[in-house]
């Protein structure tokens, strides 16, 4: 049983990362905005979207794992090739403003430190994890972003110390609280848009494939999987209920700093300096993640060799793509939109894209041609439908709010 256990924790890989990576400076911010706008009223949201993320990248994961192929080999191969370009599209764009907030939020905090203005980071950060991305192998990188993923426990603890009032933690965490107006369902949106992001399902498709990972590794990958999500969404748990005790209804978000008050249990005058660690290395986490899930699909989608154990030179194609979506990624910082908005906002855009996504993995994962005896069983897909009916109604809520009288 010991070897078996241990044998697990080895594997461990894709579905860590991935967690790890929704947890990224949007995903903080998020969150943290989520605790100070709504307070523990949208707690009974998270508890739901973790079988929902487990439901979404196990079926990513899965397909990758029984065919061999990314999500955009397998669109191209059963389906229209002109879907396949929408989704990748999509998927590119969320992940280039996703990126931008990121980047932008590096730099924020780096010229909060140093004094030096934030575009002056943006480019020495992208060469940085361009160069990590290109001259590494793949295995030395998993292992650097899995021990990356660790930092972030320092939200939890953040959350004990804040002393919730356990009666109303409880009950909103379990009594699902639904408000009809926008800032809450803004909140909701970006809530799920930064926790069962476009980019993780392409992600993780894509490194089972890198694996080279078998059928009959199935369990393994499941639990795998099962593990990242849970992990990455215990701390964005606690960074709602760090937020809620200490920000709401007390102070607005407007800048970085603001959000730092989060943290102010545990680290007390240094809050701003453990959120600063915080966002830099979930920024240096995801940000590989997401110009990686856009080469992947990319490259798989017009047939280009891809993976990062290539040479430059070996797949051009799939590096042109990955740092061309790290240096299109700059450009957000020039157009005066504030870190905390650029943050904010891209979360709310994938969680737009959403019900397009989940709608996809519910079809694919229940096509016997494409998957046999190895289709869904019910609990994928009742929680795959369900992040379709929630994200699809709330993103039809906001658009009625925001543009009908």
């Amino acid at each position: 049983m010991e070897k078996k256990g241990f044998k697990r924790f080895k594997k461990l890989g894709p579905g860590i990362i991935t967690g790890g990576a929704g947890d990224d400076p949007a995903g903080i911010l998020t969150y943290t905005i989520v605790g100070a706008t709504t307070g523990f009223s949208q707690l009974w949201l998270m508890i739901l979207s973790t079988p929902m993320m487990i439901a979404v990248q196990d079926t990513a994961a899965k397909l990758a794992l029984v065919t061999g192929k990314s999500l955009p080999e397998i669109l191209n191969s059963f389906y229209s090739k002109k879907l396949t370009y929408f989704i990748v599209l999509c998927l590119a764009t969320a992940n280039i403003l996703t990126i931008g907030a990121d980047l932008q939020a590096v730099a924020a905090i780096l010229e909060i430190i140093t004094g030096i203005k934030s575009v002056y980071f943006l480019i020495p950060t992208t060469v940085l994890i361009g160069y990590l991305v290109i001259f590494k192998q793949y295995r030395t990188i998993k292992k650097v972003l899995i021990i990356l993923t660790l930092v972030l426990i320092v939200y939890v603890l953040s959350a004990f110390l804040s002393k919730p009032s356990l009666i109303d933690l409880l009950k909103n965490t379990f009594i699902p609280d639904i408000r009809p107006d926008l800032t809450f369902v803004l909140a909701a949106l970006g809530l799920l848009g930064t926790t069962i992001s476009p980019y993780m399902i392409f992600w993780q498709a894509s490194e089972e494939k890198e694996e080279h990972a078998t059928v009959s590794q199935a369990k393994i990958m499941k639990f795998d999987t099962a593990v990242g999500m849970v992990y990455s969404n215990i701390i964005a748990y606690a960074i709602i209920v760090s937020s809620a005790v200490m920000i709401f209804g007390h102070t607005e978000i407007q800048t970085i700093k603001d959000a730092a008050l989060a943290l102010k249990p545990v680290a007390g005058d240094y809050a701003f300096l453990i959120f600063s660690i915080g966002v830099v290395v979930s920024g240096f986490l995801a940000i590989p993640v997401l110009a990686g899930s856009s080469a992947y699909a990319v490259a798989d989608t017009f047939g280009w060799r891809e993976g990062m154990d290539y040479k430059v030179s070996d797949a051009k194609g799939f590096y042109v793509v990955f740092l061309g979506s790290l240096l299109v990624g700059n450009f957000i910082d020039f157009f005066g939109v504030s870190a905390v908005d650029a943050l904010y906002y891209s979360q709310v855009f994938d969680g737009i894209l959403l019900p397009v996504l989940s709608g996809v993995l519910l079809v694919l994962g229940n096509n016997g041609n494409i998957l046999g005896n190895y289709k869904n069983g019910w609990f994928n897909n009742f929680f795959l439908l369900m992040t379709f009916l929630v994200s699809l109604a709330a993103t039809i809520y906001m658009i009625i709010k925001l543009f009908v009288p």
